[in-house]
């Protein structure tokens, strides 16, 4: 026995473990641990939205000026971002999903994927530019469609940005300028961001805040927040007429909404979901994402048992 601890008073190493806990949230880990993820749907038909620019029959003027000789670089540029995003996203329904359908459609060809897939769910993806670079056609015609259809829907990003457009609202920048006054040098969300639920009784919550996770959602039960991935330096300026704010966050005040109006049940989140449960690949020697958040997966989850319920609603009427 030590003279300290003769004397009644504790090791160095003792007192490393009595000694009071760091304050949320400087007592967050900063590495991983392996979560396996259940697959706890039995079957669902889900609609991939592909919402990046095609080709040149895709564009405005705006764009076609903007971009001048360089158009088909930017397009070749489109069309890689939107292989690697689809594919992810129809991964993730896999991998949530025993038995998936899975269709990837553009943006374009909605109204014939419908009468033709008949989804159960209809998942939009992100964007890569700025709206006034689309064709006015193009959203015109969404906003028909987003406005008529009755099959459950859930924006990403830049998906979410086009369902706000699509009901009134205004996409500016993080810093509130139009999109064409600051093309460059934009102020930008990016990385893992902890986002503020409004509204914890909402559906696509459930078991979030979940006693029986341990150590991955201290950070939920202390204050009702969300870990998820960011990626975006465009934001909507209010949240449309019919829609509910369901989270916010201190850059991006509209960070997740949901409509359930008019026979509709519209989701839509600013950040990146679909990149927030991603985990040990075997093609991989490293993890993809080094700090991880299950939330992203769970609201994924909640969504399709969403629309999943729903759509067997409907068809017993």
């Amino acid at each position: 026995m030590t003279v300290e601890m003769q004397e009644g008073k504790p090791s160095d190493a003792q007192a490393a473990e009595i000694a009071e806990p760091l304050p949320f949230p400087f007592n967050q880990r900063t590495f991983c641990r392996y979560e396996p993820i259940e697959k706890r749907i039995e079957e669902a038909r889900v609609l991939v939205v592909d919402n990046l620019l095609r080709d040149e029959g895709d564009l405005s003027e705006v764009a076609r000026k903007d971009w001048g000789q360089e158009v088909l670089t930017h397009l070749k540029r489109e069309r890689q971002i939107a292989s690697l995003a689809m594919q992810n996203i129809v991964s993730n329904v896999g991998r949530l999903v025993k038995q998936p359908h899975s269709r990837i459609v553009h943006i374009t060809a909605l109204d014939d994927a419908i009468q033709d897939f008949k989804p159960d769910a209809i998942v939009l993806s992100g964007t890569l530019r700025d709206f006034d670079y689309y064709k006015p056609e193009i959203l015109d015609e969404f906003t028909s469609f987003v406005h008529a259809t009755r099959t459950p829907v859930l924006g990403i990003c830049g998906g979410h940005q086009l369902i706000g457009l699509s009901f009134g609202a205004r996409v500016i920048t993080l810093d509130s300028q139009e999109q064409q006054e600051r093309r460059d040098n934009r102020l930008t969300e990016y990385q893992y961001r902890f986002v503020r639920i409004i509204d914890p009784e909402d559906p696509i919550f459930e078991a979030i805040d979940n006693p029986q996770s341990g150590i991955w959602q201290d950070y939920t039960k202390e204050a009702r927040i969300l870990r998820v991935w960011q990626n975006h330096s465009l934001q909507l300026d209010r949240v449309p007429e019919d829609f509910k704010l369901l989270a916010t966050s201190y850059l991006c005040k509209n960070q997740m909404m949901v409509k359930r109006s008019d026979d509709q049940l519209i989701y839509s989140v600013q950040f990146q979901l679909e990149k927030s449960f991603e985990d040990w690949s075997q093609s991989r020697t490293r993890w993809e994402h080094p700090n991880e958040s299950r939330d992203g997966r769970i609201l994924f989850e909640n969504f399709l048992r969403l629309a999943l319920e729903l759509r067997l609603r409907n068809r017993e009427r």
